[in-house]
């Protein structure tokens, strides 16, 4: 867990950061909603408030994860969280395909003053999130099929967190920025279909990672950078 880089910690926590996001649940489909009704920035705002809980509940795992840590290094156990990281992933992903996206979310109004309106959308974008702890299970599989968690590298694990952030921050910045530009096109079967698609690609890269795990493979990110010509599996 150790011989794991700086950049290579930013891009999984990048990414880490952006699966736990895109699922369309309550907070995506108010997200959506207000960048319709309202704006592009004040979607953005709910988006924000979302991201800020991510980065909490995710402190929360990893630093649990790191109490454990002479457990879960341990390679049969280490197998074993690969494993049933994955399997949870794909289970989140049949859920996600399966979500039927409500029609109608509770959006309450910000303050009426215009400078307290975005704070509003944040606060209540937090809120919403905040109130699921059940997202503590799908980091706990990310973070395990990830080999996210550090040990005696402060630093480096402070800027992967950072990373989980800047990758939800990503999605909700391109999904409010392409609900803006189509919105005219824009409906709920869209929603529909995009966690279809969401759903189908969280499968497949969690019965990728099910089948790797168990013939003692290992996904690199950086040696590929550093030489093309590597296989990114070993």
């Amino acid at each position: 867990m150790q011989d794991v880089g700086f950049l290579e910690e930013i891009i999984k926590g990048f990414i880490i950061g952006v699966l736990a996001s895109a699922p369309m649940g309550p907070v995506g489909i108010l997200t959506v909603q207000r960048t319709l009704n309202k704006g592009r920035w004040e979607g953005f705002a709910t988006g924000i408030g979302a991201s800020i809980s991510d980065m909490i509940y995710a402190i929360i795992t990893g630093y649990f994860m790191y109490l454990v840590v002479d457990i879960i290094e341990d390679p049969i156990i280490a197998l074993w969280i690969k494993i049933i990281g994955s399997v949870l992933l794909f289970a989140f992903g049949v859920y996600t395909f399966k979500s039927i996206p409500r029609h109608k979310v509770i959006d309450e109004e910000a303050p009426v003053e215009t400078k307290n309106k975005l704070n509003g959308y944040i606060i209540s974008g937090f809120v919403i999130t905040v109130s699921n702890p059940l997202i503590i299970l799908l980091f706990v599989a990310l973070f395990g099929q990830f080999t996210f968690i550090l040990v005696d590298n402060e630093f480096v694990q402070a800027m992967g967190y950072l990373a989980i952030v800047a990758g939800a921050l990503f999605w909700w910045f391109i999904l409010t920025w392409l609900i803006d530009k189509v919105r005219a096109r824009f409906n709920h079967k869209v929603i529909w279909w995009l966690n279809r698609i969401i759903g189908i690609v969280v499968m497949v890269v969690s019965a990728l990672m099910i089948v790797y795990a168990l013939t003692g493979h290992t996904f690199h990110f950086i040696p590929f950078v550093e030489n093309p010509n590597l296989n990114l599996f070993d």
